[in-house]
Formats: structure tokens, sequence, C-alpha cells
């Protein structure tokens, strides 16, 4: 991890630690947890955060798509440092207006990197990359703020997708103010 990401994960952890009640979808119940909100509502913390994911994208990717809701802010910002086009995929279809799951239509055979801001089991990512799949691209990496321990990276790479994150508690070296 470089000075640069070290840095900014600091500052980022500090921003969005939370103590408190957080329920996991599994029932699960945490002491403390992130918001990645508290990230997202600071401009120049947001700013930088999507330098640093931006920097973290493999080489010819096409579009960047945020993913329902927690991703999206962070999406932008990747786009905003890239240049690059963004879409945006929602967990389900929209049950009204146009009715779609993914927004921005990126073109058939776009390589796209999907963002989130936390990562765990890898659900959330395998089913934007079918909607992603189901409009004709080719989704090749998620990247988040926080990768969480959990069975994302080995689901994610039997689909072809690379995972990377700010934050990575999978990693071996992990953060030294503990796990948020």
């Amino acid at each position: 991890m470089t000075p640069a990401i070290m840095a900014l994960a600091e500052r980022v952890l500090a921003a969005g630690t939370m103590n408190g009640p957080y329920w996991l979808s599994t029932g699960r119940v945490l002491d403390f947890y992130f918001d990645e909100y508290r990230v997202a509502a600071d401009p120049e913390l947001l700013a930088q955060t999507g330098e640093v994911l931006a920097d973290l994208l493999p080489p010819n990717i096409d579009v960047i798509a945020g993913l329902e809701l927690g991703g999206v802010p962070f999406a932008l910002a990747v786009s905003a440092a890239t240049g690059l086009p963004a879409a945006f995929v929602r967990k389900v279809a929209k049950p009204y207006g146009a009715r779609l799951q993914v927004e921005g239509s990126p073109r058939p055979g776009a390589r796209v990197a999907m963002v989130d801001d936390v990562i765990r089991s890898g659900g959330q990512i395998a089913v934007a990359a079918t909607a992603l799949r189901q409009v004709g691209a080719d989704p090749v990496a998620a990247v988040a703020i926080l990768i969480r321990p959990g069975s994302a990276k080995a689901l994610l790479d039997g689909q072809g997708i690379t995972v990377v994150g700010v934050i990575d508690e999978t990693a071996p070296v992990r953060a030294q103010r503990g796990q948020p």
C-alpha cells in the first residue's frame, strides 16, 4: 500500500467509523460499522477517494458502474477523476418508468469496473455483473473503499472479476485501527 493510499485509508476510517449497533443482512449485529455516507458527504474526501479508486482500476476500462446505493457517489467520483462515463446498477429493475436495472446503458462489449462502498460476500457485485452482462457489457473488476473478510474474492474470481479496495481486510497486512 502506497503512502498516499495509507493516508487516505486513515482519513476514510476516521470519517466513516461509527460506534453503535449495525444490523447486517444476515441478522448479525455489529458494535461498530463503516458509514460510507460520511465519506461521500465530504466533497474533498470524496474527490480524493475517487482518485485513489481510479488508480486501482485495471487497464482498458470503458465504463464505471456504481452499485445501488452506496457505490453511486464513489462511481461518480471515479468517473470525474478518469473522464470515463458512468452507469448505475440497481439491485432489481425499477418497477415503473423504463423499468431498467442498468441506467446509463453501457455499450455492448464495454469493459466495466463496478464500484461499491463495502464488499463482503460479493453477492451484490454478482447481481450487478449479471445485470451488466444482460445489457451486453463485460464486467471485469470490482473496486471498493472497504473489502471485508468473506467469500467475495473467491465468488467473483470464478466469474473473471478482479476485486480490489482502498482498505482490504482480507490482505495479510491490516490497518492498525482495527476493523470498522
